[in-house]
Formats: C-alpha cells, structure tokens, sequence
C-alpha cells in the first residue's frame, strides 16, 4: 500500500520517507525514472514540497540526479530522480555451513565489494569462525572509498549499518543465536564475539536473522515489478531453509522462527533434511559430500542411474513437504533457492507433481514452481537489503547538509 502524506506530527520526517520511497520503487521495479513533477503527482504533496525535499535527499547522496529530458510542457526539461550509486552501502554478511561471506549493496542495488570464503563449518568453534567472519567483513568495507581505499576522486561511502544471515534460530533482540543444528552451535552470543573481531560490526552491530528468510526477502524485492509477490521459498543447501512471503512480506510467525521446513518429518521418523538434504542427496548418488553440488548435477546430466533416483526421490520428498506447507498457508507457487536452483532441472517436475498430487486445491488452483533469481548468495543481499529499508524508513537521520528550506 502506497504511503500519503502525513497532516499531523513530524512531516518533515514522514514525507522524506515517502520522496525516497517513490524514487528507489521505481528504480527497483525498473519504472522510467520519475521527475519531481511525477514524485508530486504519485505522493499528493504539493510540487514546492518535493522539490524542497529532493534537494535535500540529493545534497545528502540518497538520491540522483539524472540529465535533463525535454518535455513537451513549456518551462525547464524534467530531471529524472534514480538511487544514487556508491554514496550509501550496507553490509550483509553470512555464516552457513560450507562458507562465510560479505556483499557490501548500494541504495542502487549495486554490489560494491564481495568476499565468499568456502569452509566446512560442522562442529566448529563459534568464537574461531566468527573471528575470522569479523576480519572478512572489516577487508570489504577496507575496499570501499573513505574506509581505507585509495580511490583517487571517489566520493566516500557512508556505511548504513550491517546484517547477519545465520542457518538457524536467532533472539534479534538480543544478538544470540538460540540454534544451528547443521553448525552444531547452540546460544551463541553472536553479537559479542562479532563485537570483539570486527571494528565495523563493533560500530555496527549487525541485524541478525535466518538464512532463508533474508534469501526469500531479497527474492521478493527482484520480483516486485509484477506487484507484491507472494511465494513459499525454500533453500537447499547442507541444511533446508523455508521462508513464507506474503503480499511481498516475510511472514516469520511470532518469534520470527516460522520456515523450518528442514526439521519436519517426512517418513520413517526422518527429517526433511536427513532425505532430500544436500548430503542425502550426494549420499544416495554413491556421491562423495564434500565434493558439493557440481558432480550431482554432471552425474544426472549424464543419465547415471543412481544420481537420478537420488534426485527423484529427493524431489519427492520436498514436494510433499511443501505441499504440507501449501495446504496450510494457501500459497500456491513455490520458489527453488540454493541448491535447489542449481538442480532444477532435474527437481523441478517431480515436486510440482508432487505438489499437484498433494494440495487439496490444485483441481482449482494449480500449483507452480519457480527458480530463484537471486543466485548462490542471495540471503546477504537480503540483509543488506534490510538495512537499507531502515534507511528509507527514516531518511531524516541520514541528511547531511544544515537545512536551509522550512518545508511544510
């Protein structure tokens, strides 16, 4: 729903964050960029009021100015507005079971710096892998221009704020991660030891948050063009993350633990995750697990039996997992994430079988499955994306030249 100007309170607060919001949706949903003109007709506010607001959002590097178009209106050629590129960046970082990353994004979706370092996580020491997460985190942001790059004529980038995506339950509250079945980690006080490696998470204490649901929130975002998306994500890596996105939000129950589709039962007493995880399926293809994803993959392109009823059987599995999920929430279209993408070539038909064998309303309303357009590690663009939306919630904090135009 489109926000309208505030008549009581802080409107100066309130109509900065609608300005910035119309300017980024429309970057974001690859609309022309609009011109104040247009940013007054969409918001209701009166065109001296915008115009007033823009320059401050410009002056403050949260909007661009783009050339002049003409017009066919006599006075001045319009300037479209679009998310500015290299001023304001946020920090989304990842712990997961075979790797640690840093994708440092832009207000213009643009990423400025990544670093990906694989691992094998099982078992290990929290304090050992979040000091060596801290010292990646503190190399990125030593990339960017004003925090320690080189960057001859660059404009520096503020630093937003950071984020932290973990395979598991998280207290956001309180900076802990309650559990990581897969890490083998259990009430880890992750805000602490970060705080201890890492100057920029010690300055910025990172939003932490599940995986999957920062995966499926940067999903959304890709696919908000066609109108809010409502989906079921699910991501296979070693473990199987879930996220439930309605009306282009993440429905994350009431202690934001909603999605563990990993830990349900599927047969005989096993989990989701114990059938059709990534280690079952290498496992049931005769597969070596530490290989990863790739030799699975060239196996079953290549016909080899075992690998595709490894594949088959998993796909099975997840669908009628899904269909659990389907048939309670009522969101019929499902989206492979992670692993899933990388196969799903090969999954895709049997879990929409599945699904259509499944839900109670597939005669009615047919279930669909998608692929992830968000790539290998999209739960870090999800979470620098959440800052980011911080950012557009409350732009005001974010100016930063004196204000010289009362605006009302």
């Amino acid at each position: 729903m489109r926000s309208t100007p505030a008549r009581q309170g802080s409107l100066r607060e309130h109509n900065l964050g609608i300005v910035l919001r119309e300017v980024l949706e429309a970057a974001a949903t690859g609309a022309p960029p609009p011109s104040r003109a247009d940013v007054a007709s969409a918001t209701g506010l009166a065109r001296a009021t915008v115009s007033a607001l823009v320059d401050r959002l410009v002056a403050s590097g949260l909007v661009a100015e783009l050339e002049p178009v003409p017009t066919l209106r006599a006075g001045r050629p319009a300037v479209p507005l679009a998310a500015p590129s290299g001023t304001l960046a946020a920090v989304g970082a990842e712990v997961n079971v075979d790797y640690l990353g840093v994708r440092i994004v832009d207000l213009a979706r643009s990423v400025l710096v990544e670093r990906v370092v694989h691992g094998d996580h099982r078992g290990s020491d929290p304090a050992t892998v979040l000091a060596e997460l801290g010292a990646l985190v503190d190399d990125a942001v030593g990339a960017l221009p004003g925090h320690g790059a080189d960057v001859p004529d660059a404009r520096p980038v503020r630093l937003a704020g950071a984020s932290l995506a973990l395979p598991g339950l998280v207290d956001r509250t309180a900076g802990t991660l309650l559990l990581a079945p897969n890490l083998g980690w259990r009430e880890v006080d992750v805000a602490g030891l970060l705080a201890r490696s890492s100057s920029v998470l010690r300055e910025h204490p990172p939003l932490l948050a599940n995986e999957a649901d920062l995966a499926a929130r940067a999903e959304a975002d890709l696919r908000r063009a066609d109108g809010p998306p409502s989906f079921v994500y699910v991501s296979g890596e070693i473990g199987i993350g879930g996220a439930i996105v309605l009306d282009g939000q993440i429905f994350g129950g009431r202690h934001g633990w909603a999605g563990e589709l990993g830990h349900t039962l599927v047969a005989d007493g096993r989990t989701l995750e114990q059938v059709a995880g990534q280690d079952a399926m290498l496992r049931a293809a005769g597969l070596d697990r530490q290989a990863g994803v790739e030799p699975l993959l060239r196996a079953a392109r290549a016909g080899e039996p075992d690998a595709l009823a490894a594949l088959v059987a998993a796909a099975t599995a997840l669908g009628a997992a899904l269909a659990n999920v389907v048939n309670v929430v009522d969101v019929g279209h499902v989206v492979l994430g992670g692993t899933y993408a990388r196969l799903a070539e090969h999954l895709r038909a049997p879990v929409l079988t599945a699904l259509s064998a499944r839900v109670l309303a597939a005669p009615w309303v047919q279930p669909t499955v998608d692929v992830a357009r968000g790539g290998d590690v999209a739960a870090m663009t999800g979470g620098a994306l959440a800052v980011l939306g911080q950012v557009v919630a409350d732009p005001s904090s974010w100016l930063v030249e004196p204000e010289t135009v009362a605006v009302r």
